[in-house]
């Protein structure tokens, strides 16, 4: 533990700064202790240690702001969430197009970004300035990623108006492994893969309620890859649930992820190891993919539509399609106008090239196909 981390609050102080019900501050409590600990255990340079710290104060500020409007609008506990769809899957296998794709949709609710990053009041709360917060978050981007900005912007575009991963609700529970993308958190990361989740999709659901209020749309899609680990307890909390699970050669995954990480994690390091990044992402990712293979051969009845990657870039139209047939959604002509719409705003490349390499990060094609060997043998028909 170096001097600088030993100075991040421990979990009862930064909890004392809100006033969060007892129930949600103890079950939010056992994960914020394990967060703690393992960021006073990486060597995190002054920017990486504030802006740490700054993030746990975010996420329990969201979740002050969603318990508090929960309290002045009781009609917000009262919404229904009827079958929301949630896209699984490894990263960089078109789930963030497939997302935005369904998201275009009139029918269709996303979270998105300048919601999820400041929500009180709720969207559907009258007498809001929404130009401002969207202008707030747009600002607010600037600032966190700096001069990473535009390398952020080829490997994952954001923006406040484009869809909100889900994983953003997540972290207000503390039981999320997001965290693990901003640092590298063994500590934390084994104590995730040990938890039930089951609060942390309880939160989840308080978000669907509370940016879903007076919206008036039909159906949720939620999306980010860290479900794949905890299938039961999602379940548990949206038994209705229907999933999508787009396909791809892990070969091609893992250096793409690997550059984004070692982006999102260059402000807080004065360095970092390439090689040992590299190994973490093959290792991370494929616990996710075993953890839901497993869920998924004990559930062989689990409302799912695997897709291939290649399928949704060639002919994203007919492939939504297939997924709206599948769960009985109704695939209108303005479905299809507002997914060809968003293509024609957001061609491939529109933020710049994505470069990266497995060389970088010390892996060859061969470690991947080893790790993910029964992955690829239990879709070769998809990738």
């Amino acid at each position: 533990m170096s001097e600088l981390t030993q100075s991040i609050p421990d979990a009862d102080a930064l909890l004392d700064q809100y006033a969060l019900p007892e129930q949600i501050r103890q079950n939010a409590r056992v994960g914020l202790v394990e967060l703690v600990a393992a960021l006073r255990e990486e060597p995190l340079n002054a920017t990486g240690l504030a802006k740490a710290v700054a993030s746990i104060h975010e996420d329990l500020s969201r979740l002050q702001a969603i318990l508090d409007d929960r309290a002045r609008f009781p009609e917000i506990a009262a919404v229904e969430i009827k079958q929301p769809m949630f896209i699984l899957g490894l990263p960089r296998c078109g789930t963030s197009a497939l997302h935005a794709l369904i998201g275009a949709d009139p029918q269709v609710r996303t979270p998105l970004q300048w919601e999820v990053n400041a929500p009180s009041p709720p969207p559907g709360a009258p007498g809001q300035d929404t130009a401002k917060r969207v202008a707030d978050y747009d600002a607010y981007l600037h600032d966190r990623f700096g001069p990473a900005y535009d390398d952020m912007q080829k490997a994952h575009p954001f923006g406040p108006m484009i869809p909100q991963e889900c994983g953003s609700f997540m972290t207000t529970s503390f039981q999320s492994s997001n965290p693990c993308m901003s640092y590298r958190l063994p500590r934390f990361y084994d104590w995730f893969q040990g938890i039930d989740a089951t609060f942390r999709y309880e939160v989840h659901k308080m978000w669907l309620q509370h940016l879903g209020w007076r919206t008036g749309r039909t159906h949720w899609v939620l999306k980010i890859q860290e479900h794949m680990y905890k299938m039961p307890g999602l379940r548990r909390v949206y038994p209705d649930a229907v999933f999508v699970q787009p396909h791809r050669d892990p070969t091609t995954v893992i250096a793409s992820i690997s550059q984004l990480i070692l982006t999102l994690r260059s402000p807080g390091y004065d360095g970092q190891d390439r090689r040992a990044l590299g190994r973490e992402m093959l290792h991370l990712w494929h616990d996710g993919s075993v953890c839901l293979m497993r869920h998924r051969a004990e559930h062989p009845d689990l409302p799912i539509h695997d897709i291939r990657y290649q399928e949704l870039i060639a002919d994203p139209v007919a492939t939504i399609g297939g997924i709206y047939r599948r769960f009985g959604w109704d695939f209108t002509p303005q479905s299809a106008d507002a997914i060809l719409g968003w293509l024609r705003d957001n061609p491939a490349g529109k933020h710049g090239k994505h470069r990266y390499d497995l060389d970088d990060f010390g892996l060859t094609v061969d470690d991947i196909r080893d790790v993910y060997a029964d992955y690829i043998e239990a879709y070769r028909d998809y990738i």
